[in-house]
């Protein structure tokens, strides 16, 4: 139990991750990550059918859910479209792109074929549990996916990117496209979704082309549970604790699944929870915001340690 909800947690924190830079960072609504993430998952199934590596596989994962974010960057900067219209148009169009990436096959089976899951699974038998060796797995990507953000953000192109979301003026002042921030910004988000969606289809065992749906909810759901755990404008700690926050719904799903009988609830009312769940955090963190005195209300500008994007 406690390993499924870890393995989850930090694979989905991935996705999280995502969600972060977009909302957070650049304040940008974006909704592609419903359809990024399949696309992620669809890439991967394909690639391991066709016996392609599975580091390969998730290399062009990433540049597959890169691509989506381009696609939605170059519909809000060149076209002009607001931004959340033009994530909703970029999912539109990725459900007819994961099929075809799948063949015209809703889903697709990766049981009887080798993963890096299953690998580990074998290799670690001999000295512990499966599961508790997919847990060490996946904490090591996510540590290194954590370290690699956090050094990105210390960047000067990085301190820009955060900027960019609390300032776009400050950003235009110093000479800097904010259009080409946005789409590095918003690139890198749907890459890191798509690479959360392919560790998915890897550890279920399939992808499919509704594995997206909700994402995004749950996401924002994930990131506003982080919230709560952890005050701090440091960049270090915005992303321990998208980690945790994601581990924490998980769990909070898992309770909802297993013991949600007792309330009469069932498998079908986890996104009717995670809506309900969403709006108790916004009203939660307007009520203590409103609470603290003028003086805390004053919040740095993102980037760094001491501009760490909020």
């Amino acid at each position: 139990m406690i390993e499924g909800i870890l393995i989850e947690g930090l694979i989905y924190g991935i996705m999280v991750w995502g969600v972060f830079i977009t909302f957070r960072v650049l304040n940008f609504a974006d909704m592609t990550v419903d359809g990024s993430f399949p696309l992620g998952a669809a890439i991967m199934a394909v690639m391991l059918l066709k016996g392609v590596s599975p580091i390969l596989a998730m290399a062009l994962a990433f540049a597959g859910g890169a691509l989506a974010g381009l696609v939605t960057a170059l519909i809000h900067t060149r076209l002009k479209i607001p931004d959340l219209l033009s994530g909703i148009l970029t999912m539109t169009m990725l459900y007819s792109v994961n099929l075809r990436v799948m063949s015209n096959r809703a889903n697709l089976s990766l049981i009887r074929v080798p993963t890096l899951f299953s690998r580990i699974s074998s290799w670690a038998g001999a000295f512990m549990p499966p599961q508790s060796a997919i847990v060490v797995y996946c904490v090591l990507v996510v540590l290194i996916i954590k370290i690699v953000l956090d050094l990105f953000f210390h960047t000067d192109f990085g301190l820009s990117l955060g900027a960019l979301g609390a300032n776009p003026q400050l950003i235009i002042s110093q000479g800097m496209n904010p259009d080409i921030l946005k789409m590095t910004g918003i690139c890198l988000s749907n890459a890191l979704v798509a690479v959360a969606g392919s560790f998915t289809a890897m550890y279920q065992g399939f992808a499919d082309v509704n594995l997206g749906s909700g994402m995004i909810v749950s996401g924002l759901a994930s990131l506003m549970i982080g919230e709560f755990l952890i005050r701090s404008n440091k960049i270090s700690a915005l992303t321990l604790r998208v980690i945790l926050g994601s581990i924490l719904y998980r769990a909070l799903m898992y309770l909802a699944r297993n013991y949600g009988y007792h309330l009469h609830m069932t498998a079908n009312d986890l996104k009717l929870i995670t809506g309900i769940l969403i709006i108790l955090c916004i009203l939660i963190s307007k009520t203590g915001f409103r609470s603290k005195p003028r003086s805390q209300k004053v919040k740095p500008p993102p980037g760094g340690d001491s501009h760490a994007p909020a």
